[in-house]
């Protein structure tokens, strides 16, 4: 009869002890690793994501003539005046170019510190990134190359933000016609340049980059572009009515095809106001502020709205107006004393408003119910803003009450969360004419790591489009979320 099998029939040599004790500790080092994943995955998310590990962009700077960038500074700072809304500082600046009558040009001019203006610079400092020589960018995501079979990108070097403000500020009446708008002229010259480029032809000018926070910059050759990366600050700039079918009788706003969160980045505006740091935030008496103008258009409808429920409210202030030189102090202090600052919709989805909020260390509160943002996926908005939608934002005393019920503690993470995201929105890198090196961890060096991360898409498009049969197209379509 077989003996039955228990553990008391097994042989009790030194090799079973010696496996025995090795699977008990296996065991343990597996529920001990498991253990420490639980509670490190447990902790909460941080507002900035870690980056890849990728070095760097290789990007192509084809030479267009000065006059389609740096010159167009030269040209507005030789302007005698500019009467529009909040030139003043840049008046004052005008005559310290002047010496003994002759006007002073520089290769690297300053931007405007018009605010109208010098919300959209972005272009100025990626341009001015590019240009600082190699041996001090070594902070640079961006590396420049001199051969364009080697760049992952073509980056376009005009300077379409100054060139539509040059025609507005000079004769605004022909400003959306071709006849007599220098403005358009530049923009033809733009465009039919990099057309005549291999590189264009080659991937029908989709890894070519063309910065346009301005949202009437480019305005004539829009659909020429709309393969490229746009770099924008938001979609607002590219909506259109659907007169097909509405039959030109709805106001509803539709995004157009020619942008795409696929293959176009949205940028940062600069701000206007100074970063505080969070060591020297004190005591915050008001709730809510928000300074701008009231009557907007578009999504702008809203913050009539919301102006006429809280204009009257305890611990809110709406103030009608734009930071320019006799109201940039009145924002700073209405920023700085309030918890909150309000960001509704105006002309377009977003403004530079909310980066002076960052920078003053007021929580945004972003009333929206479709609201793209710079950086996300690296920067978690949520970690340091309160996003309301539209509908509870217009209900009556529900926003006031809505920002009564956070805490204190609640209130000091979202500023220290705050804190660490804004270097992250800051162009400025400090040096003359924006030549030197960067922060590694600002605006610039952001942008570009967005950018890489659309190449897989973006040559996937150029392989797709080279094996088209010959006289196929193919309808864009509206790709935006």
């Amino acid at each position: 009869m077989a003996p039955k099998f228990n553990l008391t029939n097994i042989p009790k040599s030194p090799f079973w002890s010696i496996s025995s004790l090795f699977f008990t500790s296996s065991l343990i080092f597996i529920f001990i690793l498991c253990f420490s994943l639980f509670f490190l995955s447990s902790k909460p998310s941080p507002a900035i994501s870690s980056f890849p590990t990728t070095n760097s962009i290789k990007i192509f700077v084809p030479d267009l003539p000065r006059s389609l960038n740096y010159a167009l500074l030269d040209q507005y700072w030789s302007l005698t005046n500019d009467s529009r809304l909040g030139s003043d500082v840049d008046n004052i600046i005008r005559l310290t170019r002047t010496q003994l009558g002759k006007r002073v040009d520089y290769d690297y001019p300053l931007y405007p510190e018009s605010p109208l203006i010098k919300q959209y610079s972005a272009e100025y400092w990626i341009m001015g990134d590019l240009m600082t020589p190699a041996e001090m960018r070594s902070g640079s995501f961006a590396e420049r190359v001199f051969d364009v079979e080697m760049a992952d990108v073509v980056f376009v070097p005009f300077f379409a933000t100054i060139s539509a403000e040059l025609q507005l500020g000079v004769n605004k009446g022909v400003f959306r016609k071709k006849g007599g708008n220098e403005d358009y002229e530049r923009q033809r010259q733009v465009v039919d340049f990099v057309k005549r480029m291999k590189a264009w032809r080659r991937s029908g000018g989709r890894n070519f980059v063309f910065v346009i926070t301005d949202p009437v910059a480019m305005w004539h050759v829009r659909a020429e572009i709309a393969p490229a990366i746009l770099l924008v600050v938001d979609f607002g700039g590219w909506y259109r009515l659907d007169s097909k079918q509405t039959n030109g009788s709805s106001q509803h706003m539709i995004q157009h095809t020619q942008v795409s969160l696929l293959k176009d980045v949205i940028v940062p505006y600069t701000h206007l106001l100074p970063g505080l740091d969070i060591l020297e935030n004190q005591k915050r008496h008001n709730l809510l502020y928000f300074k701008g103008a009231k009557h907007r258009h578009r999504g702008g409808m809203v913050r009539e709205k919301l102006w006429d429920l809280l204009v009257n409210k305890p611990g809110v202030i709406i103030e009608e107006g734009f930071p320019n030189a006799t109201g940039k102090e009145q924002s700073i202090r209405g920023m700085r004393s309030s918890e909150f600052c309000l960001h509704p919709a105006g002309d377009t989805p977003t403004s530079c408003r909310l980066f002076d909020a960052i920078q003053s260390l007021c929580i945004p509160v972003i009333v929206s119910d479709d609201i793209v943002l710079p950086f996300e996926g690296m920067v978690d908005y949520s970690q340091f803003s309160i996003f309301v939608a539209v509908s509870d934002a217009l209900q009556p005393n529900w926003l006031v009450d809505h920002l009564r019920g956070y805490s204190g503690s609640q209130k000091d993470l979202f500023r220290q969360s705050m804190a660490r995201v804004q270097p992250i929105f800051e162009y400025d890198s400090g040096h003359p004419g924006g030549i030197g090196p960067i922060p590694p961890d600002g605006a610039v060096n952001h942008i570009w790591r967005k950018v890489h991360e659309k190449l897989p898409m973006i040559k996937e498009a150029i392989i797709r489009e080279r094996r088209k049969p010959r006289g196929v197209s193919v309808p864009l379509r509206c790709h935006c979320t």
